[in-house]
C-alpha cells in the first residue's frame, strides 16, 4: 500500500471515528485506535499518540463554544484537572513499560464499560439539596441556561468525583482516549452535576489531559505525524459533521447501533490481546 493511498483511507476512517464520536459523546479515540492495530497493524503505542492528538485539537475546538454559551462549568473543570493531569502522567508512564498485547486487553475492557455507559440513564437536571461544606468553599455550585433561563445546581461528592478522576487520568494516558465516559460517571453519577454541565465540563477537560499524556509519548517517539496528522484533520471535520447530524438523527437509535460496533471492536481487541497479536 502506497503511503497516498495509507493516508486517504486514514483520513476517512478518521472523519468516520469523529462523526461517530462526536454523536455518541465518547470521542474519536475509540473508533481510531482498534482502526489503526486492528486493519493497519499499527503497534498499538503509536496509535494512542495519534489518538492523543486527536482528542487535543477536538476538545479545544469544541470547549470554546461550550464556554461561549454559559454551560461549561470551568471551576470545575480546572479543580478536576488537578486529578486527571496527575493520573493522566502516571498512566502515559505505565503506558511505556506496559506490554502492548495488556494495553490492547485493558483497552477492550474499557470499550465494554464506555458502551454500556451511553446507554445508562442520565442525571439531567442535577440536584440542588447538597450540603457539601468543600463545594460552597471552592465556589463550585453554579448554573446553567435552560431555555433562556438560569438552572442553579448544587455540587455533592467532591472528595470521590475528584478520586474517580484521578482514574480517568490514568486510563486516558494509558490508553489514548478521552476515558469521557469516566470523567461524566464522576460528574454525573457521583458529584451530581446536571449531565449537559457534565458533557461539556468533560470536553473542556479532555483537551488538557490529553496534552499531558501526549508529552510522555512525544518524548519517548510514539507520535509520529505521518499518523497523526491524517487523524487530527479527519477527526476535526467529522466532529464537525457529527454536531450537524445530531439534531437531525434519533441519537437513542445511533447510541445503541454504536454500542453494537464497539462491543465488536472490543471483543476483537481482547481476543487479539490473549492470543498475543498486538
Amino acid at each position: 500500500m502506497s503511503i497516498l493511498v495509507f493516508t486517504l483511507i486514514l483520513l476517512a476512517g478518521a472523519f468516520i471515528a469523529g462523526m461517530l464520536g462526536s454523536l455518541t459523546g465518547l470521542g474519536g479515540g475509540v473508533v481510531i485506535i482498534p482502526l489503526l492495530t486492528l486493519i493497519f497493524h499499527v503497534d498499538i503505542r503509536y496509535a494512542v499518540g495519534a489518538s492523543l492528538v486527536a482528542s487535543i485539537a477536538n476538545s479545544s475546538g469544541a470547549a470554546a463554544a461550550y464556554i461561549k454559551e454559559g454551560i461549561t462549568n470551568v471551576r470545575i473543570g480546572m479543580f478536576l484537572e488537578i486529578a486527571t493531569t496527575t493520573g493522566a502522567i502516571v498512566g502515559a508512564i505505565l503506558a511505556v513499560y506496559t506490554p502492548t498485547h495488556l494495553v490492547a486487553i485493558l483497552f477492550g475492557f474499557v470499550l465494554l464499560f464506555s458502551a454500556a455507559m451511553t446507554l445508562r440513564k442520565k442525571n439531567e437536571h442535577g440536584s440542588n439539596d447538597s450540603n457539601s461544606k468543600l463545594a460552597s468553599i471552592m465556589r463550585l455550585n453554579s448554573s446553567y441556561p435552560v431555555n433562556g433561563q438560569e438552572v442553579p445546581y448544587k455540587v455533592n461528592g467532591v472528595a470521590g468525583g475528584y478520586a474517580l478522576m484521578t482514574v480517568a487520568g490514568v486510563v486516558s494516558g494509558l490508553l489514548g482516549i478521552g476515558s469521557g465516559a469516566l470523567k461524566v460517571l464522576a460528574m454525573d453519577g457521583v458529584m451530581r452535576i446536571p449531565f449537559k454541565v457534565s458533557t461539556t465540563t468533560s470536553n473542556f477537560m479532555i483537551g488538557v489531559t490529553a496534552a499531558a499524556s501526549a508529552v510522555i509519548y512525544l518524548q519517548r517517539g510514539y507520535i509520529d505525524p505521518g499518523i497523526a496528522m491524517p487523524v487530527v484533520l479527519g477527526v476535526l471535520a467529522g466532529a464537525f459533521g457529527g454536531s450537524k447530524l445530531l439534531m437531525k438523527l434519533n441519537t437513542r437509535k445511533l447510541r445503541i447501533l454504536f454500542c453494537v460496533v464497539i462491543s465488536a471492536l472490543a471483543l476483537e481487541m481482547i481476543y487479539n490481546g490473549f492470543t498475543g497479536k498486538l
